[in-house]
């Protein structure tokens, strides 16, 4: 029997549309099945590049960096607000691989900010977050904790500054009472301040000073002393 090559006439019109549909370069507006909408940049048929993505079931939008189909480099995400019928800006800043990656800001809903270094969605790096009820922390975080070292400024001016873990005080810091003129160094674990010395900090230039100094205490080995009342949680740290 002999051989019959076909033509590319006689090739199934849907494979030459699937071949017209591979989408690269700009083009306008792609509806989705589920609704979603993206205008922009592609690549192999992907998002890639430039490009602007629109969610119809939350009704939120992305708009920056894509790479093969992912959010990647720089770009901002903002979700819909239904009663106001407006956009709010969540977050605005690095991306990689479809996650917050690199430096951004993000605005939660309770009017809490987050600004710095991002790693797979996580806080990991260093950032400020400035807290609903004005604390503001600033230093070292891992996996959306507090961890390494920083300071937190607390909305009645009491401020500590030293070691944390797992988004608690551990290991040696300084607790600054400013409304007393008092100052803790000391030793914590899990947030609780289980050795140190108090002394007065700036008594003279506080509103409320204690009514009396603290006195004076002369230790032989005042590091010897503190020393030996760390050991029992100096694995813990």
């Amino acid at each position: 029997m002999p051989y019959i090559k076909k033509s590319k006439k006689n090739q199934p019109s849907s494979r030459s549309l699937d071949r017209k549909s591979q989408k690269c370069g700009l083009r306008h507006t792609v509806i989705s099945v589920n609704g979603n909408e993206y205008t922009g940049e592609w690549q192999d048929n992907k998002k890639h590049g430039k490009g602007t993505q629109v969610w119809k079931k939350s009704g939120a939008i992305y708009n920056g960096d894509w790479k093969f189909g992912k959010r990647d480099g720089y770009g901002t995400y903002s979700v819909l607000l239904p009663e106001a019928k407006e956009y709010a800006r969540k977050y605005s800043g690095g991306w990689k691989n479809g996650k917050k990656h690199g430096y951004g800001t993000y605005l939660y809903n309770n009017s809490a900010v987050y600004e710095g270094e991002w790693s797979e969605d996580h806080r990991s790096g260093w950032g400020r977050m400035y807290y609903e009820n004005g604390d503001i922390y600033e230093g070292e975080w891992m996996k959306d904790k507090n961890h390494g070292q920083g300071i937190i400024r607390s909305a009645n001016g009491n401020w500590y500054e030293g070691n944390w873990r797992d988004g608690k005080k551990n290991g040696n810091g300084k607790f600054y009472y400013t409304g007393k003129g008092q100052l803790y160094e000391g030793f914590w674990v899990d947030g609780i301040a289980k050795c140190g010395t108090l002394s007065d900090f700036g008594r003279d230039d506080v509103p409320t000073p204690t009514k009396y100094p603290i006195p004076q205490l002369h230790l032989v080995d005042m590091q010897l002393v503190l020393r030996e009342a760390q050991s029992p949680y100096s694995d813990q740290c």
